[in-house]
């Protein structure tokens, strides 16, 4: 059985299939080029840089390629890293076999997800999500919920979705005076605009609308598009709290929210997805983690190391 990439220990020896995830063309201190990769398969991704690289290396080895790799893991600053030795294009390789999944299948999850959009009582929310969630459904299911850190798998943007509509649910058990209608129409579209923002599953990376506007306000324009083609006032209250629990829920303008949290909803929802993606992005990297140990550094939580216990 060939041995995956986090099967390997720092010092010993590799020589695995991978894909490319990231390849990014840099120059060094001295303006001599070397390709910054990222190489993945189903056990995560791990980076590398390839120095000295040729004219011919930088055309070969392109994001959604598969090679082999011939190198050493190694660790940087309590990162993991690939000191390169070789690498090879592989032909005619599947390109879904390198790639992570959410651990559901996407029937089960969109049968949960119908059962969540019968939560949403407010008709014109319930319309509006409705028809935004049917235009993007099919991409909703494959698409990453990040570049990298939380979820950035094929299919983790609705495994995302759901995992905070369930956490909802149990909030607003906790705490009644929630409006879970409400609570559940902005977690249903806080992220969709993600399809837009992100280029896919395979060498994820930012979409030109993606870097220039961000998923968050081209959610806002969606939710202005759908009003437009279901014939519902904008100025509506139910189409600006459903805006504003969009808008708002990185909960702080240096996030990338254009407005703060102001209503009950939305504040709840900011911590649900931090939340979510605080304990994906920690699940993932203790479990790659020996008892006994700290993980590696997870840059998403001010590069912090956690510990595992025995």
């Amino acid at each position: 059985m060939t041995k995956k990439l986090y099967d390997y220990v720092v010092g010993e020896d590799m020589n695995l299939p991978v894909l490319i995830k990231a390849a990014d063309v840099r120059l060094t201190k001295m303006d001599k080029e070397y390709i910054a990769f990222t190489f993945q398969d189903k056990s995560g991704q791990m980076d590398a840089k390839f120095w000295g690289a040729s004219k011919e290396d930088i055309e070969a080895f392109q994001v959604g390629k598969v090679v082999l790799l011939i190198g050493q893991r190694d660790v940087y600053k309590n990162t993991p890293q690939i000191k390169i030795t070789s690498l090879k294009l592989v032909e005619n390789a599947r390109v879904e076999h390198f790639m992570e999944r959410a651990p559901m299948d996407v029937l089960e999850i969109e049968e949960e997800m119908n059962v969540a959009l019968c939560w949403i009582e407010d008709a014109i929310m319930a319309r509006i999500v409705r028809y935004i969630y049917q235009k993007y459904k099919q991409v909703f299911y494959e698409y990453p919920a990040a570049k990298r850190h939380h979820h950035a798998l094929v299919g983790g943007l609705s495994y995302h979705t759901l995992s905070m509509l369930r956490l909802a649910k149990s909030v607003s058990e906790q705490y009644p005076e929630i409006n879970l209608s409400l609570l559940a129409a902005g977690v249903v579209l806080h992220d969709i605009g993600k399809v837009v923002e992100l280029s896919g599953s395979v060498g994820t990376d930012y979409t030109l609308e993606g870097n220039l506007i961000g998923h968050i306000v081209i959610m806002s324009d969606e939710i202005t598009k759908a009003c437009i083609e279901l014939n519902i006032d904008d100025k509506k209250e139910s189409v600006l709290l459903l805006k504003h629990i969009v808008l708002s829920h990185h909960g702080k303008l240096e996030y990338g929210s254009p407005v703060v949290p102001k209503i009950l909803e939305a504040e709840v929802l900011h911590h649900l997805d931090m939340l979510d993606a605080t304990l994906n992005m920690m699940t993932n990297a203790l479990d790659k983690t020996e008892a006994g140990q700290y993980s590696d550094k997870i840059y998403g939580l001010d590069n912090r190391m956690f510990y595992k216990p025995k």
